[in-house]
């Protein structure tokens, strides 16, 4: 008799990770690791996963008690390799097996068992929409056409088809509203819609055009470099890691492009991560126009059934490089040989739902079982990969750093300016100090554009009553009211409450503890600054992007057309606008207040600081004109700040690392943040000390200290209570099992625990 290991598809800690299963000998060549079966389980049909067939049973296990596996639901969707990394990220995220194995699965793909009115059970599929078949691509005869300045999309929709033909959808995707242009360019003969097969498996690269694009006639030094080190790495095979350290406008996708060739060139397959903000029409076509048909691409902003085709064409051999977010991770490429995380230091990696892995550290033990390579890029790489490359390795990997110090173009670093705002007061209440002020106007009359950040939307972040000191908040959440002008409203950035203002003397835009009228608005906002620059520059086109100018299908494009087609024009944005923007005629990036960020109570505010600062530094300067950067700041002497301004990466670093090692927290550390929610707050409170009290008596050293339980920042959210309780340990402790076994049991009364093992942040 054969038995099978399986997973069963019930997401809790109550329940063990793994089962034992007969499995028939009619169904033995079916039931294969990777396989959807159904099963009994506490006397209801059950679905599962196998994730390993054995010949016998464990030890102490009586075969006559052993169920056997009623049905085959699904083909086997991954393999031993795939299994074991599920299991492993199980325990190394602290998270009920069967939230990690579904990773693995088809999208769409997971049936479900479902009571009947009469009391039977019966198997539930989710059906499928009928996935985009058509494509666009350049007309043959319309190589010349170019549109108007002010056609912004139409030349990023040309520019994108440059690279070769795209999906339909993948463009619909990633530029929103781009239907319309489409059918206009079709109707002047510019471009081509015509339908492919169902899958791009039957896609060849002689459908797909121009497989095969244009490539650098030389590379910089820092590029040839790059590609040497990767080559030695995936000539080894051992999982090993290279970060590639380059500046913005480096060239660091063409050092992915040549990477992915060299790894194709092998007989082996890659997937190139990156943030979801960074998957453009663009990146696709460059990939698409290098490697022709054998591109999938993966990401949320495809409907499932559009996601299931694309990850088809990956498991059937067809498709040998995935592009995508996050989750293209666990996309089946057979013998994949490479993983490409670009922006490896952005947040978007980290998942904040269970499992609460990050896309890095699974990457890396995923490339470590495969033998194959992990390459990470940024020009403001994490402070854990740089520790790691310092150190040599990690889990017996090695990891190696590669600079790209120059611009491709050639262009050269942007000047940057610190203005220290202590002591201005008497300049007025305008945001701008005279240096900004100056540099705006002399930026407008020149008819170049200007970049202004300010980390923070709305007017003010709140209102202060000037007679009691009250402050108005949300009575569904822990945090103060933001006052949006242009809408009078004030409004919860944690719930979404809006309440509105109604001109004065209205009572409801009085002071709601003593009634005074006398309601004072401190502080910036993005409103306030796009206000203060129109005021400034009269004649001048001023473009507002944040979260609530942005909220519309396709508004993000039109603002960014806006600005492109005006010349002089100034864009105000909140931190969206800080990375992915090139525009040659930028040339003054403005930071009105670099300290927001600084202020939060969580270990990685200077880190954050640091790279938003450079992120959105690189933005001026990227055309011929040189560039310059004005950052306005009450702390012009915090290493985060003052080593963006002198270009002296490394005193930042040391100064933070020391902090941190210090202070015992990443990369000298690992971190663990418990959080428990619920409506009862006295039942919170009962359960995050329970929680407290478990992992002191279950802390194996003196070398873990646990630190709590508290309040979170955000005490209540959605009129939901948060306390939470944070673990420290060394760097080679593992977290997750502890945790898993002190959480077990826990919960329930409407009370959640959530564990976030190697957290991002702990507000």
């Amino acid at each position: 008799m054969d038995y099978a290991s399986i997973v069963l598809d019930i997401p809790s800690r109550a329940i063990g990770d793994v089962y034992a299963y007969a499995v028939p000998a009619e169904l033995s060549g079916e039931a294969r690791v990777g396989s959807t079966v159904l099963v009994r389980f506490g006397g209801r049909p059950t679905v599962g996963y196998v994730v390993a067939r054995s010949r016998k049973l464990e030890e102490g296990l009586d075969p006559s008690k052993v169920r056997s596996v009623e049905r085959v639901l699904a083909a086997s969707a991954f393999d031993e390799t795939s299994a074991a990394l599920a299991l492993w990220m199980a325990r190394e995220y602290a998270c009920p097996a069967a939230a990690a194995v579904r990773l693995f699965l088809p999208p769409g793909s997971s049936p479900k068992v479902r009571k009947r009115e009469d009391g039977s059970w019966e198997l539930t599929e989710a059906r499928l929409s009928e996935p985009e078949r058509r494509w666009v691509r350049r007309a043959p005869g319309a190589k010349d056409y170019t549109p108007r300045k002010d056609a912004y999309r139409q030349r990023e929709l040309i520019d994108a088809l440059d690279g070769g033909p795209l999906r339909l959808s993948e463009l619909k995707a990633t530029l929103p509203g781009v239907g319309a242009t489409v059918r206009a360019l079709e109707r002047r003969g510019v471009v081509e819609v015509f339908e492919g097969e169902e899958a791009p498996a039957h896609l060849g690269e002689t459908t797909l055009g121009s497989a095969g694009a244009p490539q650098p006639e030389r590379l910089t030094e820092g590029q040839e470099r790059a590609l040497g080190v990767i080559g030695r790495a995936l000539g080894r095979g051992d999982g090993s890691v290279v970060l590639v350290d380059g500046v913005t406008g480096s060239g660091k996708t063409e050092v992915y492009l040549e990477a992915i060739e060299v790894a194709l060139a092998l007989g082996r397959g890659a997937v190139v991560l990156v943030p979801e903000i960074s998957l453009t029409p663009q990146t696709l076509g460059r990939f698409r126009s290098r490697f022709g048909g054998r591109v999938a691409v993966l990401h949320s902003r495809l409907t499932t059934a559009e996601r299931r085709q694309q990850w088809m064409a990956a498991a059937s051999g067809a498709a040998r490089v995935v592009v995508g977010a996050r989750s293209a991770l666990f996309c089946p490429v057979r013998d994949l040989g490479l993983v490409v995380i670009d922006e490896e230091h952005e947040f978007a990696y980290k998942q904040e739902q269970a499992p609460r892995y990050h896309a890095r550290e699974v990457a890396a033990e995923l490339v470590r079982r495969r033998g194959a390579a992990l390459v990470l890029g940024s020009a403001t790489p994490s402070l854990e990969s740089l520790w790691r490359c310092r150190e040599g390795g990690l889990r017996g990997a090695p990891w190696e750093r590669v600079e790209m110090p120059e611009r491709a173009s050639g262009a050269l670093p942007s000047e940057v300016s610190l203005i220290d705002l202590r002591g201005r007061h008497e300049e007025g209440s305008t945001s701008f100090s005279p240096e900004l002020a100056e540099a705006l106007r002399q930026t407008h009359r020149a008819g170049e554009k200007a970049v202004l950040l300010i980390n923070r939307r709305g007017f003010s972040p709140f209102l202060i009553c000037e007679d009691c000191g009250c402050v108005p908040e949300c009575p569904h959440c822990s945090s103060s009211l933001t006052y949006h002008a242009r809408r009078r409203e004030l409004i919860c950035h944690s719930c979404g409450s809006i309440w509105p203002l109604k001109p004065w003397p209205d009572p409801t835009s009085l002071c709601p503890h003593c009634g005074s009228r006398y309601l004072r608005a401190p502080g910036v906002g993005t409103e306030r600054v796009e206000g203060e620059v129109q005021l400034l520059l009269p004649d001048a086109e001023v473009i507002r992007m944040d979260a609530d100018t942005t909220r519309g299908a396709g508004a993000h494009q039109r603002l960014l057309e806006r600005f492109d087609a005006t010349p002089g024009a100034v864009l105000v944005g909140t931190q969206m606008i800080a990375k992915g923007l090139d525009f040659p005629d930028v040339t003054l990036v403005g930071v009105v207040n670099a300290d927001t960020s600084l202020k939060l109570p969580d270990f990685r505010s200077a880190e954050r600081t640091y790279d938003l600062l450079e992120q959105v530094a690189g933005r001026a300067g990227r055309g011929a004109k040189p560039g310059r950067v004005i950052i306005q700041s009450h702390w012009t002497t915090h290493p985060a700040i003052a080593s963006v301004a002198a270009r002296d990466r490394a005193a930042f670093l040391e100064s933070e690392l020391s902090q941190r090692r210090e202070a015992g927290y990443p990369p000298f550390a690992r971190i663990a943040n418990i959080t428990v929610t619920g409506r009862d707050p006295r039942a919170v409170e009962e359960t995050v000390a329970e929680m407290a009290a478990r992992l002191r008596a279950r802390a194996p050293s003196r070398s873990w200290k646990v630190v709590g339980p508290a309040e979170c920042l955000k005490a209540k959210v959605r009129d939901r209570f948060r306390h939470h309780v944070l673990v420290k340990a060394p760097v080679s402790a593992e977290l997750g099992p502890a945790l898993f076994a002190c959480a077990r049991g826990l919960g329930g009364r409407g009370v959640s625990v959530a564990i976030d093992v190697d957290a991002y942040e702990v507000l």
